[in-house]
């Protein structure tokens, strides 16, 4: 998905109005509504930067001011408009799973909220830049975000003089990106949206308390972790030392030490892995080698959950799956993922959820390249998220135009 043409804007100019007209129905105003399907307009025309000056030019039917007022200024609320969008596009693409990953916003100054130097993966190092968390719906052939926060970093929760500055509400401080994917995927719930599965990198996936607070949700996960995560064989039980006859009898617990996820897998031996096609690409047949264990992962956090849950006395760690992958031309695994689905999910299952998140990478590529996802050069908090709202609604309604294309006969 690219940019349009001002040609191929105005064959589908009926239908965008219509789609305008139904995700900005919260907002207030008339001039507020026009002003937003004007700027999914800039937004979805070829052009170079997607900022609002120069889309304002390319448009050449609205002034520079009064286009930067709506996104930077004006106090509408984007969070009714997120709303409308993920019922249209949930209710379009009956997603296969939802992914939550983050991205970063490269930046020259330090005025820019929750601006810092940090990791950022649109560059592959670290940089001044900011970082968005999102939810996004996916399916093989298409995805989209659902909702979004700017992680904003500890150091600004003393910082009054640059807070003030980007309007920062009083409400939003620094939380850890795990946490504000537990928020929005409340806030979907709030929505009465729930994820049929959720994955994610491990960035995400290796947090206990990410992994645990979407069991205490009954969320469905297929997360990547590291392969220095700890877990036992599921044959694994806590065991009770014999009693002394003085003070208080020994509880049950896990005697031995965890192994890493490299070590299970190492046990079980590469021939015990399945050679799969995961993706039909453009550029041929994605397959690779695969194989699935059960196991008990033993971090801190499971551990204190299950011994909490059970008051201490006859508790044991959960059983989950360890999907690992292990291409045939290397000595040990590359990847590895934990999920919590029934024991009875097939393989193929586990590997296509796995791997699933190719497509919010690709997304995110034309969100950036296409529509100018990280092109906003305003300061304000609120104008962040009006931008990302309005970025999310231009590329919800490219996607369905994508899918009501018929797809080419196939060839006999």
């Amino acid at each position: 998905m690219g940019g349009v043409t001002a040609g191929e804007l105005a064959a589908v100019r009926g239908r965008l109005e219509r789609f305008a007209d139904d995700i900005f129905e919260s907002l207030p105003r008339t001039d507020q509504r026009a002003r937003g399907e004007c700027y999914l307009r800039g937004l979805m025309l070829n052009g170079r930067r997607k900022s609002v000056e120069p889309m304002a030019q390319r448009l050449g039917e609205v002034h520079y001011q009064a286009l930067h007022h709506f996104v930077a200024v004006s106090p509408w609320d984007w969070r009714p408009v997120r709303r409308r969008l993920t019922e249209v596009m949930v209710g379009a693409l009956s997603p296969t799973a939802w992914a939550v990953d983050d991205t970063g916003f490269p930046k020259d100054g330090d005025h820019s909220v929750g601006v810092q130097r940090q990791y950022c993966g649109t560059l592959g190092k670290t940089a001044n830049c900011q970082l968005g968390v999102s939810v996004n719906a996916v399916t093989e052939q298409a995805s989209c975000p659902l909702d979004w926060r700017l992680f904003l970093p500890e150091r600004w929760d003393a910082d009054a003089e640059r807070r003030a500055a980007c309007q920062v509400p009083q409400r939003v401080r620094h939380r850890p990106k795990w946490q504000l994917a537990l928020d929005m995927l409340d806030e979907l719930h709030q929505w009465d949206l729930r994820p049929p599965v959720l994955v994610c990198d491990a960035g995400y996936g290796d947090v206990g308390e990410f992994r645990q607070g979407l069991d205490d949700r009954d969320i469905t996960f297929v997360v990547q972790v590291k392969a220095d995560t700890s877990a036992y064989p599921e044959q694994t039980h806590p065991t009770v030392a014999p009693y002394k006859g003085r003070g208080r009898r020994p509880q049950p617990r896990y005697r031995d030490k965890p192994a890493s996820l490299t070590q299970l897998a190492m046990a079980a031996g590469s021939q015990a892995g399945v050679e799969l096609i995961w993706r039909r690409a453009s550029k041929g047949l994605q397959r690779s080698r695969f194989l699935a264990l059960r196991v008990r992962p033993a971090g801190v956090t499971p551990r204190r959950q299950a011994a909490a849950r059970a008051d201490g006395v006859g508790w044991e760690l959960p059983v989950r799956w360890l999907l690992v992958e292990w291409p045939a031309d290397k000595a040990e695994p590359t990847r590895y993922w934990l999920s919590n689905l029934p024991e009875t999910t097939p393989l193929v299952e586990l590997v296509r959820l796995g791997k699933l998140r190719w497509r919010i990478e690709q997304d995110y590529r034309e969100l950036k390249g296409a529509l100018g996802l990280d092109h906003y050069e305003g300061r304000s908090f609120g104008g962040w998220h009006h931008h990302v709202t309005l970025v999310s609604v231009a590329h919800g309604f490219l996607t369905l135009e994508r899918l009501r294309r018929p797809k080419p006969a196939a060839s006999a």
